[in-house]
């Protein structure tokens, strides 16, 4: 009996020990070492606008659909799409009929939108959902086929939208791990900080 009672006591004490240390002090080091070192990235990587209120952060996709701003990648993020509250994606396969007709409708969309060919190649990411849903980047493929329809509408010169563009993309970590992206929303503010008022 003394045994169970003892294992039971220790068993007990360990658990509370690891509690207080997983759950107390560890959380606590590793927020006061984020804070002191990545202060930024650590509450949210926000973005503020122009009146110097949050419009969103560097890692949530918004939905752009006006003609004068670039268009993020498609998303099955909610019901409307880029809902951070139900990230997600579409889950439907290759082979799915669905998925097969949204993808033909979207490409044709986005030539149409942007004055390309009937032939024209489209990037994968024009068209396709990423698996969040949230993607705040497109490739720099993407926006370069974007740019005549951006800078028409704003009335800017190409080789300026090109050179915001090269401002907003992220380079791959480490110079090796993932891809170059653009940011979709970085982009946009920046272009709306100088588009001539009409």
């Amino acid at each position: 009996m003394n045994t169970i009672v003892k294992e039971t006591t220790t068993a007990i004490r360990a658990t509370l020990l690891f509690a207080f240390v997983l759950c107390g002090i560890y959380p606590v080091i590793i927020w006061g070492a984020s804070q002191l070192l990545f202060p930024h990235q650590a509450n949210g990587s926000l973005i503020e606008g122009s009146d110097r209120k949050i419009v969103g952060s560097e890692w949530l996709g918004q939905n752009f659909t006006g003609a004068k701003y670039f268009h993020p990648r498609p998303s099955a993020a909610g019901a409307n799409g880029y809902d951070a509250a139900n990230s997600s994606g579409s889950n439907l396969g290759p082979t799915s009929k669905k998925f097969i007709d949204s993808v033909k409708e979207r490409v044709s969309d986005y030539r149409t939108e942007n004055g390309l060919a009937a032939d024209a190649l489209v990037p994968g990411d024009a068209v396709t959902a990423s698996g969040s849903g949230l993607d705040p980047h497109i490739s720099p493929k993407n926006a370069l086929l974007q740019i005549p329809r951006v800078a028409r509408e704003r009335g800017l010169g190409v080789d300026y939208v090109k050179s915001e563009i090269a401002k907003a993309t992220d380079r791959p970590s480490l110079g090796i791990l993932g891809e170059a992206g653009v940011n979709v929303l970085k982009l946009n503010l920046a272009l709306d900080a100088v588009t001539p008022k009409k």
